[in-house]
């Protein structure tokens, strides 16, 4: 017999190098590193102890996601699963900051300015001219894409602006279907999924911190309404790791 629920699965990609060095990331295109391939894995691992399957997986074009989604349904014995990838589950463009330090760019703009820019609902950090090699409109990847649709910098209300079409448009027919979906994604663009979703305000996002590698499992009912959400995993870890995502200086 068919199930009421829906099942949706968030999982932000494993610790990337630019994650263990503390620096700024973006749209940069970083690899995991070896401790991020490992908590790939064992995502994977944890997934298929819950007994979950999936109908389709969606990613971005970055490679930190594309690769975790890989590691993971490798882990899970489902690496045939359909994957579908797209800029609009990108991470935050960080605009001037990508690629800086944390430490060193609160030790020069000050603790309080660089947690607007990290953590405000609205502030964008100083956006990057399109003439910077570090504009998106300089990589292949969205060579077909507007420049008006590009970003310069973004603070997470443009995440939640750019997300939501793709949610609407390639994620809900999946879960109005009853596919089980997994979303392999970015700390910004899935904390701008799980503040639709929870319906969190503008002012507690702030707050909220998504784990490395770690399953987010909710299950959904006909109007996608959450029913229940929780992290799969040990609980205590799991806590451990969300805090030291607050911790991160900026």
């Amino acid at each position: 017999m068919m199930t009421t629920h829906r099942n949706l699965v968030l999982l932000r990609h494993g610790q990337s190098t630019w994650n263990l060095q503390n620096i700024f990331t973006g749209w940069t295109d970083v690899p995991l590193s070896e401790q991020g391939e490992q908590e790939a894995a064992s995502a994977g691992t944890a997934l298929y102890d819950e007994n979950l399957s999936f109908d389709v997986v969606h990613t971005s074009l970055l490679k930190r996601a594309i690769d975790t989604a890989h590691l993971a349904l490798s882990s899970m014995g489902q690496s045939w699963i359909p994957v579908e990838r797209h800029w609009r589950l990108n991470e935050r463009h960080y605009g001037d900051l990508q690629g800086k330090n944390k430490r060193e760019t609160t030790a020069l703009h000050g603790a309080e300015q660089v947690h607007v820019w990290r953590r405000s609902y609205d502030t964008q950090p100083p956006p990057i001219a399109t003439s910077d090699p570090r504009h998106p409109s300089h990589e292949a990847k969205y060579a077909s894409l507007p420049l008006d649709v590009l970003p310069a910098s973004e603070c997470l209300k443009d995440v939640v602006h750019r997300m939501l079409p793709y949610w609407y448009d390639r994620i809900v027919p999946g879960l109005m279907a009853h596919q089980t979906v997994l979303v392999v994604a970015h700390g910004n663009s899935l904390r701008a999924l799980v503040k639709h979703l929870d319906g969190v305000s503008d002012d507690a996002i702030s707050s909220l911190n998504i784990p490395t590698g770690v399953p987010l499992h909710y299950q959904l009912d006909g109007n996608l309404k959450v029913i229940t959400s929780s992290y799969i995993g040990d609980q205590d870890a799991i806590k451990a790791a969300a805090e030291g995502v607050a911790a991160q200086a900026g």
